[in-house]
């Protein structure tokens, strides 16, 4: 377990408000978790087989800072410097279904909605903890993109996706490090694709890595203006 943030200790409740639902620069939730499959299905690498936060800053940027997520076969512990100011979408568990060949050409998006959402019908699980606290009843988090959209942004006859599942939108956190863990599966179900393991950490370290001795200085000046 990676430790939280010694200069600003976070509490259950303080996690669960560092949550938002509301948009970030006027884009809705729904619409950023499209974003998020545009930039992790177009990237060199897709981010979500980074094993240890090398590609952290690969495609970023904007408002939000988009984690990742893995592929569900094995177990990353990542380590990230992000801009302090940054949103935060946290991909805890989630399905996307597209168009992908000849002969989804012609799938309606509402047959799209509805592939996508099968195995978000059927979480077992979900814990997030932000600094070692959990951030509350992740069910509640459940996010589906706003219709379809296409693949492409800059082509709109390219192909249609639908996306669903859980996620989180993080407010900017404080400036130093913080600690992020993920946990979450899908039951198995006739009707689903068979389940999930999603299990993930992040080491965040806002605006620039710090020492410890940083940390402890940090933490004395904010003692002293109390």
């Amino acid at each position: 377990m990676f430790v939280a943030n010694a200069a600003s200790p976070t509490s259950s409740a303080s996690a669960a408000e560092a949550l938002t639902t509301e948009p970030v620069e006027g884009v809705s939730l729904g619409e950023w978790t499209a974003r998020w499959w545009r930039w992790a299905l177009n990237q060199p690498v897709q981010p979500f087989l980074d094993p240890d936060g090398r590609f952290c800053e690969m495609g970023q940027e904007g408002p939000v800072w988009f984690l990742a997520g893995t592929n569900g076969r094995f177990r990353p512990k990542r380590e990230c410097e992000v801009p302090e100011g940054k949103y935060l979408l946290v991909p805890v568990i989630n399905m996307i279904y597209w168009q992908r060949g000849p002969g989804d050409s012609r799938l309606p998006c509402k047959t799209l909605q509805e592939s996508a959402a099968v195995n978000n019908d059927h979480l077992r699980s979900a814990v997030v903890l932000l600094d070692d606290k959990p951030v509350g009843d992740v069910r509640l988090f459940r996010v589906k993109s706003e219709g379809c959209f296409p693949m492409d942004p800059d082509d709109p006859s390219s192909p249609l996706g639908a996306a669903d599942g859980y996620w989180l939108m993080i407010k900017p956190l404080s400036r130093g490090p913080h600690s992020l863990v993920v946990g979450a599966n899908y039951g198995e179900s006739d009707v689903a694709y068979g389940g999930m393991n999603q299990n993930f950490e992040y080491v965040l370290h806002v605006g620039g890595r710090t020492t410890l001795s940083d940390a402890a200085d940090y933490g004395r000046s904010l003692i002293a203006t109390q």
